[in-house]
C-alpha cells in the first residue's frame, strides 16, 4: 500500500510517521519556569544533531491549541534544560509526566519523581536517570503552526552526567544502560536484548 501524503489528513500522516520511524530514543526534558515551577515532559522526536559542537535536537509537535508546550515556553524564557535518559525502571514515572496539567503544577510532584540539583543549569535533574545532558537553548526552527506541525529545538550541551558503573575505557556500556525506545501509539521498546555487529 502506498500513500500520497498530499491526500492524507494530518492525523493520518502523524500515525504513519510516528508508527514507522521506530524505535525512537526519548528525551525526558526538565525545565524551570520564570516563576520557579519545575516541569518535566517526554519527547520521542529526539536525536544527536552534532558532536562538534555538541548539540542535541528534539521536536515539539504542535498541539491542537497551537500553544507551545510548557517545555518549549520555559526554554524560550530561561534558555536552560536537562535531557534525562529514560530507563525501564523510570518508564512508568515518565509516562505519568506526559499528562497535561496546569502550568503552575509540577510533574516532578505529580509523579513522585526523585530529583537532584544540576551542575551547570537551574532546572532539576532526574536523580535515577543514568545519563543526563545539561543544555542551553541554541535555536528554534518552526516548521509549521498547524496541529501536528512542529518546532525543531537545538540544544547546546554544557555538561554530561554518566553514572559511574556505566563508564568504562572512555565508552558508555550499551548493555547496561537499559534505555527505552518509543514505538507508535502507546508502545515502548526496552533494550534488554543487545546485539552488536562489527562494521565492515
Amino acid at each position: 500500500m502506498n500513500f500520497d501524503v498530499s491526500e492524507l489528513a494530518g492525523q493520518d500522516r502523524y500515525r504513519l510517521l510516528n508508527g514507522g520511524v521506530t524505535p525512537r530514543p526519548i528525551a525526558w526534558i526538565s525545565t524551570r519556569s520564570k516563576a520557579g515551577i519545575d516541569n518535566i515532559a517526554p519527547y520521542s522526536f529526539f536525536t544527536v544533531a552534532s558532536c562538534n559542537p555538541p548539540v542535541l535536537l528534539y521536536t515539539q509537535v504542535t498541539q491542537r491549541s497551537g500553544l507551545n508546550k510548557d517545555t518549549l515556553q520555559n526554554l524560550l524564557e530561561t534558555g536552560e534544560c536537562v535531557v534525562n535518559i529514560v530507563t525501564r525502571e523510570l518508564l512508568e514515572k515518565m509516562n505519568i509526566t506526559s499528562a497535561s496539567i496546569d502550568k503552575n503544577d509540577s510533574e516532578f510532584e505529580l509523579a513522585g519523581l526523585a530529583h537532584c540539583v544540576s551542575e551547570t543549569v537551574s532546572p532539576l535533574s532526574v536523580k535515577n536517570s543514568p545519563i543526563r545532558y545539561e543544555c542551553c537553548l541554541r535555536e528554534t526552527i518552526p516548521l509549521g503552526d498547524l496541529p501536528a506541525g512542529g518546532t525543531v529545538v537545538l540544544l547546546d550541551v554544557k555538561s554530561i552526567f554518566v553514572r559511574d558503573d556505566l563508564y568504562r575505557d572512555g565508552l558508555i556500556n550499551q548493555e547496561l544502560i537499559d534505555s527505552v525506545g518509543k514505538m507508535g501509539g502507546d508502545g515502548y521498546s526496552p533494550t534488554s536484548t543487545y546485539l552488536a555487529l562489527d562494521r565492515p
